[in-house]
């Protein structure tokens, strides 16, 4: 499992350049796997929502901007640099609806009551914590009760691309992050914990264990990221 202090590390040295790597290294597509959360969350109609591992705040200001007026959205990240950046976006957005904001706060330690939110999301965050079970009690803790979980994350891809993806990922994709962002070993820390990260339905099998019923998935980008959806 990742060090939660090595982790919160690197992601302060790249966060002035972290939204501009993330759309040239999924070659724009990220966009659209945020795109395709969102719409799950508004389907949910939830009127509290928690965006853990935030980062600089898309997928937090796509729901504010998505959701209605009387909603409400926190992002939440321990990095803080990376809540900088999602400050920064925030003040200069357009669109926004419901309110939206963000705060410090670790996802093994959540500083909220119990039953407090409708719906928690998690984009390319899980697979950093220190400790997924111990994160994924905390996000049961703080859901009500019919609460959802949204996990939107890398997952282990289709067969026929496995040896595409991973040569991308080895060879290819932490020269391009070093040109982007002058960090190489970030991204070949990033790029190995895709790899080591569960499939699909071994993280689907994870998050019925930590009490979260009828646990759907949608694959998407030949099984390179899945969306994961579980209530209480």
């Amino acid at each position: 499992m990742p060090d939660s202090t090595a982790v919160n590390t690197m992601f302060a040295r790249i966060a002035h350049r972290y939204d501009m790597a993330n759309r040239l290294l999924s070659g724009g597509v990220d966009g659209w796997w945020r795109r395709r959360l969102v719409a799950d969350v508004r389907a949910a109609a939830p009127r509290e929502v928690l965006d853990l591992a935030t980062g600089s705040g898309d997928v937090a200001l796509a729901l504010a901007r998505a959701l209605p007026v009387a909603t409400r959205v926190t992002g939440m990240d321990f990095c803080a640099p990376m809540l900088v950046e999602a400050e920064r976006k925030r003040a200069a957005a357009n669109g926004l609806r419901a309110q939206v904001e963000f705060r410090a706060g670790d996802a093994l330690a959540l500083p909220l009551a119990a039953a407090s939110v409708d719906a928690i999301t998690i984009a390319f965050g899980l697979r950093n914590l220190a400790d997924r079970a111990r994160g994924l009690a905390e996000m049961r803790r703080v859901l009500r009760p019919g609460g959802r979980l949204f996990v939107l994350e890398f997952s282990q891809p289709a067969a026929w691309f496995r040896p595409i993806y991973f040569f991308y990922l080895k060879n290819i994709l932490p020269t391009l992050a070093a040109w982007v962002t002058g960090d190489r070993a970030a991204y070949e820390y990033l790029c190995g914990s895709i790899g080591d990260f569960p499939g699909h339905m071994a993280l689907a099998e994870e998050m019925s264990r930590a009490g979260f019923a009828r646990v759907g998935v949608t694959r998407m980008t030949f099984g390179i990221v899945a969306l994961h959806e579980g209530q209480l």
